[in-house]
């Protein structure tokens, strides 16, 4: 025994009464599948009740047939919706074509094979239907909402046969599933059905009176075989003089290409927790260093006193704040609220990171050797020697990154030696590292590159300190857990949501960053 999983669009979902219907089966009509073409016979599955499930999981029941009727044309089906959280998800989706098909699961063990390979189903049974987001045959589209429950009736002479598509119609979107003891087959047909060739066209519109009431009204109808209501639907359509009832639906993606959470200067540099109190704290500093020389026996050994300062370092709170109503959060999509913090965040890490990478900057010993562009292949080289010895020398410790804004990250993917580049290319013979256009991390001449796009405009383009090389223990960036406040304005109905954190940035040793220097 096989079982067959044929999804179809639904053709009704009512929130009041809590019902989806539509039209589960189509006889008769041919659909594409992973083991090639599928067509159910005439009254080769029974109507018989089952229970709707979400997206084929079992565990996930949404709810049962209410009514289910079948015809020449296939079988249709009224479904009521459980109470629960899943069954209001299921409602919206449906209603709002977010989620409008219907998967029906069928174990058959009659079939035939036609000429063309198309397995003729002759005998099967209905054992579930699913509620998914992938509809097949556009011929069952949503066409009937119910006021009230009991208003949906669905009779054998109502189900009118529906527009056959036409060659190069077809959208196919195969899936194969294994069940325990037989074949899953899952055909995904798309059928586009054109309203006047399914009525043979007409040459007079009827009177309109275009309201959502009436509307809907004559959608039902026309679900039902009504002709006048399926007139009433085809001009009410016509996107030029109807737009109001042609709704323009809106996706929860949201694009965003204002802003992102990658804090590169932050990242270049060495990090710490924020202790728990004060606007300021303090980091004990060796200020002298005892001395040790070749001392002449019975001679006196040389005697330089170890003295320490305390390092004073500020903190600061960098916040954001936006104000709106508390309509726009109580009644709209929980995306927006979402997207809020999202930004909000995003910015908080804008801003940090400008902190961190201004305050390397404004620190940092300025390269002796200027440059009148950007640096070619060997003045990068020059000032990689240079700042790697300025870094060690002042700072008796080692040069381990290099920070960069995006247009010398822009000139490294250029630099070549006879054509062939240099830190580009994969495994060139003279490989000096790697640095690539889709990712701000990457090695340069040994040292550890961090692509920044949070720089002040003194810094931008190829202009000093454009380019930094750091010994990232010289410096560290203290941060406490970042925050988020509510507060609820009774007088003027809105609300505040404010994101905020404390943040510190201390020089530990100076001149621990090397930075590149323009005429």
């Amino acid at each position: 025994m096989k079982k067959l999983i044929t999804p179809i669009a639904i053709t009704a979902a009512d929130s009041n009464s809590r019902t989806i219907t539509g039209r589960i089966v189509t006889f008769e009509e041919t659909g594409n599948a992973s083991i090639g073409k599928v067509q159910f016979a005439k009254n080769s599955i029974e109507a018989t009740p089952v229970l709707l499930n979400l997206e084929h999981d079992r565990t996930r029941r949404i709810g049962k047939t209410l009514l289910i009727q079948s015809t020449d044309q296939g079988i249709a089906a009224t479904f009521k919706i459980a109470e629960t959280t899943a069954g209001n998800d299921a409602l919206v989706e449906a209603a709002e074509g977010l989620r409008d098909g219907f998967s029906v699961e069928v174990y058959f063990d009659e079939y035939e094979t036609l000429k063309d390979g198309t397995v003729r189903i002759l005998k099967g049974e209905m054992t579930g239907v699913a509620l998914t987001s992938e509809p097949a045959i556009r011929s069952a589209r949503v066409a009937e909402v119910a006021a009230t429950e009991g208003e949906q009736e669905i009779s054998d002479s109502t189900i009118e046969p529906e527009a056959q598509p036409t060659e190069g119609e077809d959208e196919v979107e195969d899936t194969v599933k294994d069940a325990s003891t037989a074949e899953t087959v899952e055909a995904a047909q798309s059928v586009t059905a054109n309203v006047n060739a399914a009525v043979g066209g007409w040459t007079t519109k009827p009177r309109l009176e275009f309201t959502a009431a009436k509307y809907l009204e004559n959608t039902i109808r026309a679900s039902l075989g009504d002709e006048n209501a399926r007139q009433y639907v085809a001009a009410a359509d016509d996107t030029t003089d109807n737009a109001g009832l042609v709704p323009t639906r809106q996706l929860t993606e949201v694009i965003n290409g204002l802003a992102n959470t990658t804090r590169s200067a932050v990242d270049s540099i060495s990090r710490g927790v924020l202790p728990d109190a004060g606007m300021s704290f303090e980091i004990p500093k060796i200020t002298t260093m005892p001395t040790v020389a070749e001392t002449a026996e019975a001679g006196t050994p040389s005697e330089t006193d170890q003295a320490s300062s305390f390092l004073s370092v500020s903190v600061k709170k960098y916040a954001g704040q936006q104000t709106f109503s508390v309509e726009l959060l109580d009644r709209t999509s929980p995306l927006f609220f979402n997207e809020l913090l999202t930004n909000m965040s995003a910015a908080y890490a804008k801003a940090t990171d400008l902190a961190v990478y201004t305050a390397l900057a404004s620190g940092a010993t300025a390269d002796a050797t200027t440059l009148t562009t950007y640096p070619t292949a060997a003045e990068l080289l020059g000032f990689v020697s240079r700042g790697a010895a300025s870094v060690y020398s002042n700072t008796q410790g080692f040069a381990r990154n290099i920070l960069a804004n995006t247009s010398q990250w822009a000139n490294l993917m250029t630099l070549n030696d006879s054509g062939r580049p240099i830190y580009m290319a994969a495994q060139p013979s003279n490989a000096g590292g790697s640095v690539r256009p889709d990712s701000i991390r990457g090695n340069v001449a040994g040292l550890d590159l961090y692509v920044t796009a949070n720089v002040p405009s003194a810094n931008d383009t190829d202009k000093d300190d454009s380019m930094l090389i750091i010994n990232p223990t010289a410096y560290t960036w203290y941060e406490s857990p970042t925050y988020r406040l509510r507060a609820d304005v009774i007088a003027s109905g809105q609300v505040s949501v404010s994101v905020y954190g404390y943040g510190a940035i201390a020089t530990k040793i100076g001149a621990g960053a090397f930075g590149i220097n323009k005429t």
